[in-house]
């Protein structure tokens, strides 16, 4: 499904052109002409990014931005026809993560959206935990209540130490993790010269998880400290 966003604004020309340009670009694109329609969408639809001018009628943007950080992560970029700094600094101290000044280059609203969105994804999104058992990293799945892994939606069965291992690791995602640490933690007794332990179960997981496990997209090696998952 592609992604959600909801452009705010009272400007019927606005919305015409960005629609073109969202459009051509393969994202969904929602409108609402004021703050209470944008906060009714954002309750009932899976929005991904929200463009919001400041100046509008009912409930205007500062105020919508604020209601919609009480509950919402999402990345929202301001709009407005003033650009003293002042007015950004406003925008961003309230929860904005960008502010545009109109008029403005669609192409460039493209391009910042695409670049938040991008952002979001990938440290909030599909590098987190979705609930309090899965961890996704990619297209790897793995649920520490079932201990199912699957990759690219296909199930690989690992042993309990392959488990541990893994689990270990995406646990502590963009940290370099020692031999002896894994060791000791998945083995549960002191490290004693067992790297090449460590190092045979890598290779196994590798193997049952990577499509080319001589250059691995999960489990990299960082010669002379351990192993690591970079994140998402």
């Amino acid at each position: 499904m592609p992604e959600t966003i909801l452009l705010v604004d009272d400007e019927k020309e606005i919305i015409k052109l960005m629609e073109i340009y969202f459009n051509n670009e393969g994202y969904r694109l929602m409108t609402a002409s004021d703050g209470l329609q944008a906060l009714e969408i954002i309750g009932k639809e899976e929005v991904d990014l929200v463009i919001l001018d400041v100046m509008m009628p009912n409930m205007d943007g500062i105020e919508t931005c604020m209601k919609i950080r009480e509950s919402y992560e999402m990345p929202v970029i301001m709009l407005s026809a003033k650009g003293q700094d002042m007015d950004k600094i406003t925008g961003l101290s309230i929860g904005a993560d960008d502010y545009m000044v109109k008029p403005f280059n669609p192409l460039e609203l493209v391009a910042r959206a695409k670049s938040h969105l991008r952002r979001y994804n990938r440290y909030q999104g599909k590098a987190r935990q979705h609930n309090d058992h899965e961890i996704v990293i990619d297209d790897l799945v793995i649920n520490t209540a079932t201990h199912e892994v699957c990759v690219d939606q296909q199930k690989v069965k690992l042993t309990p130490r392959e488990f541990a291992i893994l689990e270990m690791l995406a646990r502590h995602q963009g940290n370099v993790l020692s031999t002896d640490q894994i060791y000791e933690k998945v083995w549960n007794e002191p490290f004693m010269e067992s790297g090449n332990t460590v190092m045979v179960h890598i290779r196994r997981l590798r193997e049952k998880l990577e499509r080319d496990s001589k250059n691995p997209k999960y489990i990299q090696t960082v010669w002379g400290v351990g192993y690591k998952i970079d994140k998402g």
